[in-house]
């Protein structure tokens, strides 16, 4: 029985960082928000499961979050926003997609050697699911300084802060006041990066962080 726990636990960590890598491949908008929905829906069943595993009621509520507001809530609303900007196009790398890809494996393989050697003397499930963590927010930091469209460095930043709940969640919880801040924290800055977004479109006529370095530029 530990070790179908084990398996189970590691399956879902292991699920959110190939997520991770969908989205790293990913060069169009739709697509990329809707893989960011099945990586919010991954995460919520990795914390469900470690509230089995772990006997944390408390960790249910941060199922529930993750899957009602960044599977279902932020996607959808990050459609309409898309929509109300006008942006139907390709996502710009600063990087080709192959390169990308290439960077995140190593990542990966250097975040499985620093963290197995830091928690040698942790928990073995702790232990490994911290190291998938730490993927998956190094992935998500990827993203951020490879794309160029202001929204996909939004997911970027979402995916990067899920990597941090898997990690709080392994390690055996987070007290629920900090999911309840962590969570509102999201929103909150949900809110301000759309509100930024449409003022961006508003100004410049676009959200290619490129152009505004150009704009930037130009106008100096």
């Amino acid at each position: 029985m530990d070790g179908l726990v084990f398996d189970i636990a590691h399956l879902f960590a292991g699920g959110l960082v190939l997520v991770s890598f969908m989205m790293l491949y990913q060069d169009r908008l739709y697509a990329l928000l809707n893989i960011f929905a099945l990586h919010a829906i991954v995460l919520a069943l990795s914390v469900g499961w470690q509230a089995y595993i772990q006997g944390a009621p408390h960790l249910y509520i941060t199922t529930a979050i993750a899957l009602l507001f960044k599977g279902i809530v932020i996607p959808v609303a990050l459609h309409r926003i898309i929509q109300r900007l006008g942006i139907h196009r390709e996502i710009e790398t600063v990087v080709g997609i192959g390169m990308t890809m290439l960077a995140g494996i190593g990542l990966v393989a250097l975040s499985m050697v620093v963290m197995l050697r830091v928690t040698a003397d942790a928990d073995r499930l702790a232990r490994e699911d911290v190291a998938l963590a730490l993927s998956v927010v190094l992935l998500g930091l990827l993203m951020m300084v490879t794309r160029r469209n202001a929204v996909s460095q939004v997911v970027g930043f979402m995916s990067l802060e899920n990597g941090l709940i898997l990690a709080a969640t392994g390690a055996k919880g987070m007290p629920l006041v900090v999911e309840i801040s962590v969570a509102f924290s999201v929103l909150i800055a949900f809110i301000v990066i759309g509100i930024f977004l449409f003022r961006i479109r508003e100004r410049f006529d676009t959200v290619d962080i490129h152009a505004l370095d150009r704009f930037q530029g130009d106008r100096g």
